[in-house]
């Protein structure tokens, strides 16, 4: 991870109209410095932001996405929408680990309408990071076209994370330590495997053989998983009719 010679990371910051976009209005007032390739979005609430706007900056070419909110428990909508944006955030970063990505890319931040200098501190540490990073995607490895793949087999799932989202990783009790506890948690990582890993990695092997045939090693050297995973995952979707293999070139493809 090593910033590239003039390299100028391009962030994308989805803010709450009521709290964070008040801190970035004090900030500009007061004259406080942060870096000039940062464009900013507002929202009413955070909770607005959606796993689709995450997803289509990184595919635009953004080098980070930053949401900023109200402080947990100070949200001006009594659905206390910071804690949604939370969730989402945590299980996005884990689903872009899981893809190769660096989850860094992906921040949340608080920050209230009288803490403009805290507004310019966070932007000029999150842009330092990721100039350290470099360009998304190039910087992990991959080109165009596998970060391209890949978001797009992110993309077949969202609808389905937002249902898991709310229906198996929902935290009872709304407060900040009760949501920092569930996902920092040894639960919310069996559970982000159980619901969320396997559908992910078959939706990235379908996507793999949507463009040609592949045997087990490729389809693990493709994705960095041991061919006992694909074997796995293979032998599964041959079960539900999704891929098929031919014996006569050791290959998969789709049904």
């Amino acid at each position: 991870m090593s910033a590239e010679h003039g390299f100028q990371p391009k962030i994308i910051g989805i803010i709450c109209n009521w709290c964070c976009y008040g801190g970035a209005d004090l900030c500009g007032v007061s004259r406080f410095q942060y870096p000039p390739h940062i464009r900013l979005i507002r929202v009413m609430c955070s909770a607005r932001v959606d796993m689709f706007h995450v997803l289509r900056a990184f595919s635009n070419g953004q080098d980070g996405v930053f949401i900023g909110g109200c402080h947990l428990c100070d949200c001006h909508y009594v659905t206390n929408g910071n804690f949604t944006a939370f969730s989402m955030v945590q299980v996005f970063r884990k689903i872009l680990k899981l893809i190769g990505i660096y989850p860094e890319r992906l921040r949340i931040e608080w920050v209230s309408a009288g803490e403009g200098i805290r507004f310019a501190n966070f932007m000029n540490e999150y842009s330092e990071e990721l100039l350290k990073l470099g360009p998304v995607g190039k910087s992990e490895g991959m080109d165009g076209k596998t970060l391209a793949l890949k978001l797009e087999a992110v993309k077949k799932l969202i609808p389905y994370i937002k249902l898991v989202l709310t229906q198996r990783l929902h935290v009872p009790v709304m407060t900040e330590e009760a949501y920092h506890e569930f996902f920092s948690s040894r639960e919310f990582d069996r559970l982000f495997d159980e619901l969320i890993a396997d559908k992910l990695a078959i939706s990235l092997i379908t996507s793999l053989l949507r463009e040609k045939s592949l045997s087990t090693g490729e389809i693990a050297d493709s994705l960095g998983l041991s061919p006992s995973e694909v074997a796995r995952h293979m032998i599964g979707s041959s079960r539900q009719g999704l891929v098929r293999y031919d014996v006569n070139s050791k290959c998969y493809n789709l049904a």
